[in-house]
């Protein structure tokens, strides 16, 4: 996740939740929390319930993230948020906390010939962890086409350039889907399951050189013992857990989208 696409994920979240934006650049925003933000994500209990037990003014905190600390030139102090960061991890948890599933609309001003026809789609974020000694994590944004069954990638960034609201507009058609969300969401993970068997597997084969050779010097300790004390097998164990490649895949969020058909494909293909 690159410091731009950090960007546009805290903008749409902070937007979203009726958070002001009071200054930024291309590098670093800063914010006006409201109460219910604040509440859930600067952890500070006590003062909020100092607050509400004397009905005090409540005074929620501004913050400023800084997404791209190398570009920054104005002497701006701040947070620095970047992929794998405890703030952006909070965030995550708190969009997953809110709700995880949407179902918005492309918002249709005018439709010079007549009714217009909106398309929809399914969009799922997906975040990929590749696990042993040391951790990657991988985001992935896919979205497809509940007429056709076409999937494409980045669509989070996509749907960010659009115009969305929560209610249908008026004189628009929503079509109705062919695939139903269920069987798009099979499609989905299998596409990212591929995507995941197609990724290069040097770090597993390197975990595994790493674990052999501790393995090795570790039995080197306790060689020519017939029963090995218990100390080992707890070592062992958490050799083990240290070392042994794994991969998660996890559904971050979705939603159902209902797109102007002619202008989505065109949005999706660039």
């Amino acid at each position: 996740m690159y410091p731009q696409q950090i960007h546009e994920y805290l903008r749409q979240f902070f937007n979203e939740n009726k958070c002001p934006i009071i200054n930024e650049n291309e590098h670093y925003l800063n914010i006006q929390l409201t109460i219910d933000m604040d509440k859930k994500i600067m952890n500070r209990p006590f003062y909020w319930k100092y607050i509400e037990s004397v009905n005090e003014t409540p005074n929620p905190a501004q913050i400023t993230l800084i997404t791209d600390i190398q570009q920054l030139k104005e002497g701006v102090k701040g947070e620095v948020v970047h992929f794998g960061s405890p703030r952006l991890h909070q965030l995550f948890r708190v969009t997953k906390e809110m709700g995880s599933f949407v179902k918005m609309y492309e918002q249709v001003h005018s439709a010079p010939d007549g009714q217009m026809i909106l398309t929809p789609w399914l969009g799922v974020n997906y975040k990929i962890s590749y696990c042993s000694h040391q951790t990657k994590e991988t985001l992935y944004s896919l979205g497809i086409n509940l007429m056709t069954g076409a999937v494409f990638q980045e669509f989070q960034e996509r749907l960010t350039k659009l115009d969305l609201v929560k209610d249908s507009p008026e004189q628009v058609f929503n079509l109705p889907y062919i695939i139903t969300p269920v069987r798009a969401l099979d499609r989905l993970d299998a596409v990212v399951d591929q995507m995941v068997r197609e990724e290069d597997q040097t770090w597993a084969e390197e975990a595994k050189k790493r674990w052999q050779k501790d393995q090795a010097v570790l039995d080197y300790f306790y060689e020519g013992q017939d029963e090995k004390p218990e100390c080992y097998e707890i070592e062992k164990n958490a050799m083990e857990e240290r070392f042994k490649p794994r991969i998660t895949i996890e559904v971050l969020n979705g939603g159902l989208f209902y797109l102007i058909g002619d202008h989505a494909r065109s949005q999706m293909h660039k």
